[in-house]
């Protein structure tokens, strides 16, 4: 249990997020029953008392980062597998993921909460990828961490192996996902409904999925892109663009988000913008993939359109890592160096997209993604006694440009510090690790995938 109350104090800067934006030097936080009660200058709050009191002096505090959109179920066990000359390992990877025992998901989930906590994120979407979510509940549990998870449902062929069903049995699969996913452990776990993408997803299906979140009150996310291509294909059948297909059928809305949306052009950025639909982009695997993230990535005209958009890490596999802060760091500089304009994507958007936008994006900002009294207490302290952030005078710049999550001292989630001062105690790490290294033995043996560790001979 956490305690009643806890103290930042004396922090050397607190980026609070707030309205105004505010930094606030040597500043202090108070903690009462898992949200923020008072956060001010240290002077102001020097009469608090609280049972725990931590010393911020050293400390730049953030709010917890989100993630909006997280494979975490597989892929740590199999890390690192496809040389960059593969070309797309998706039916290989969709083939390991479906191969999963429960056991061996639970261990590969675990590795994943502890990455994913140990960087920051203090909220993830798992877009349908988890198989056994009754068999991840304790891990959930265990991290602390809030969970964003849904069933993959689809109705079509599929280039690659995903769970297909009958379209009115999806429906039903889904709706008893919510009912049974959504609200779990008081309320950090939420359930979404998540067709895989609206090429392997009737039209049918798609419209009742959305009547199902609408009901639920809950969100709709899905793998989404466009481009030239998929506009001209899409016009063949009378819609003039990807976006405009999902607006004919109702799925567009504030309860939408579109993973990655990638080669989507002036108009359907209208459209999104329209209708409060909210995106999850994955700049790090976008540029990893060579997808051409600067020419079909529009993240500058989403924000200035006034999308909410969060940021995600995608999966081990594509990314390769679960650093949100690497990502936010792409994102704030992948657009100046194409675009040759440094103006684009500042750190201080950077930061929102991975905070309080990205939380908007994901329909959670009213509970976390700034640090103001009433919200969760759901914060980071960033140790600033190390090289990377020397000399320092505007904290944002050195987090945006300079850290990584090696400098992520304390992680606060719901009041309960869940990583303290850079120690996690969930799960023993040492053999965690021997485990899942096992785990992708084994699985790479039953499955016949197989690539060649390394171009270069290993002897």
């Amino acid at each position: 249990m956490p305690p009643q109350t806890l103290k930042i104090d004396h922090a050397r800067y607190v980026l609070t997020l707030d309205p105004q934006r505010r930094i606030i030097q040597d500043g202090a936080l108070l903690i009462e029953d898992g949200r923020l009660a008072r956060v001010g200058k240290a002077a102001e709050l020097a009469t608090a008392r609280a049972d725990r009191v931590i010393d911020g002096r050293h400390m730049v505090v953030t709010p917890g980062f989100v993630n909006g959109h997280m494979h975490i179920s597989y892929a740590h066990a199999v890390r690192g597998i496809f040389p960059d000359d593969v070309g797309s390992p998706l039916p290989q990877v969709f083939k390991l993921q479906m191969a999963m025992t429960e056991e061996e998901e639970y261990h590969t989930t675990l590795l994943g909460l502890v990455e994913l906590v140990r960087n920051g994120t203090v909220c993830f979407v798992d877009p349908g990828s988890t198989k056994y979510p009754d068999a991840c509940l304790q891990a959930y549990e265990d991290a602390g961490i809030r969970v964003i998870l849904g069933e993959c449902v689809t109705d079509r062929d599929a280039p690659f192996p995903l769970p297909r069903y009958a379209a009115s049995e999806a429906v039903d699969r889904t709706s008893a996902f919510l009912k049974k996913w959504h609200g779990r452990l008081n309320g950090r776990v939420q359930a979404w409904a998540m067709p895989f993408s609206p090429e392997t997803c009737s039209s049918d299906l798609l419209r009742a999925l959305k009547r199902l979140a609408d009901e639920h009150r809950t969100f709709l996310t899905l793998h989404f892109g466009s481009g030239a291509k998929a506009r001209a294909d899409y016009q063949a059948h009378g819609a003039a663009s990807p976006t405009a297909y999902l607006e004919s059928l109702g799925l567009l809305g504030p309860n939408v988000c579109l993973a990655h949306v990638l080669g989507i052009d002036d108009l359907e950025i209208e459209l999104m913008a329209r209708t409060g639909t909210t995106a999850a982009m994955c700049p790090v695997t976008a540029a990893k993939g060579a997808r051409g993230a600067v020419q079909h990535g529009r993240l500058p005209e989403l924000v200035a359109k006034g999308v909410k958009v969060a940021l995600g890490c995608d999966s081990p596999n594509n990314s390769n890592h679960l650093d949100i802060l690497r990502a936010l760091n792409m994102a704030a500089i992948q657009y100046k160096d194409a675009r040759q304009d440094i103006t684009l994507i500042p750190a201080e958007t950077a930061l929102e997209l991975a905070t309080l936008t990205g939380a908007q994006a994901l329909g959670v900002g009213d509970a976390i993604g700034s640090l103001e009294p009433g919200k969760k207490a759901d914060l980071l302290l960033f140790d600033t006694q190390r090289p990377e952030w020397q000399a320092l005078f505007n904290p944002l710049n050195n987090l945006v440009y300079n850290a990584d999550g090696r400098s992520l001292h304390t992680v606060i989630i719901d009041g309960r510090v869940v990583v303290d001062a850079y120690r996690q105690s969930f799960v023993d790490e040492p053999r965690l690790y021997e485990k899942v290294q096992e785990i992708g033995e084994s699985l790479l043996a039953r499955t016949g995938v197989s690539h060649p560790r390394s171009r270069w001979p290993m002897v």
